[in-house]
């Protein structure tokens, strides 16, 4: 789960490579996030040569989550770390590769231009 002040691995190659979450999007009372969510976070680590620059304010959806994701058909999918995937305001990925497996809620969730980029979708 995703809350304020939680960071993130970007999981893209638009440059940024570490954010912080300051905002959970779906509602004022809703305070986490999990796989195929979005959050608006701040970007505190990033290639000096990438497109995104520290400081920026980004769009992102969530791909990766440490806690675990419980299915309907009673399997639990955990990650190592906390991973993001910058967006664009249409919901498009702002970079053109992603690293890294994503999990399958994100393609649930309306994202599938995520989903044909990344290498696995568990």
């Amino acid at each position: 789960m995703i809350q304020k002040e939680t960071s993130l691995k970007v999981a893209d190659n638009t440059g940024a490579k570490r954010i912080k979450c300051f905002q959970v999007l779906g509602g004022s009372k809703i305070r986490y996030a999990r796989a195929g969510d979005v959050v608006i976070a701040s970007v505190k680590e990033a290639d000096p040569h990438g497109s995104i620059k520290k400081g920026e304010i980004v769009k992102a959806v969530v791909v990766r989550t440490a806690s675990p994701i419980h299915r309907k058909d009673g399997s639990k999918l955990r990650f190592d770390t906390n991973a993001a995937v910058i967006i664009d305001d249409k919901g498009m990925p702002k970079g053109s590769r992603i690293f890294g497996p994503i999990a399958r809620e994100v393609r649930d969730k309306g994202y599938e231009k995520i989903c044909s980029r990344a290498p696995e979708v568990i």
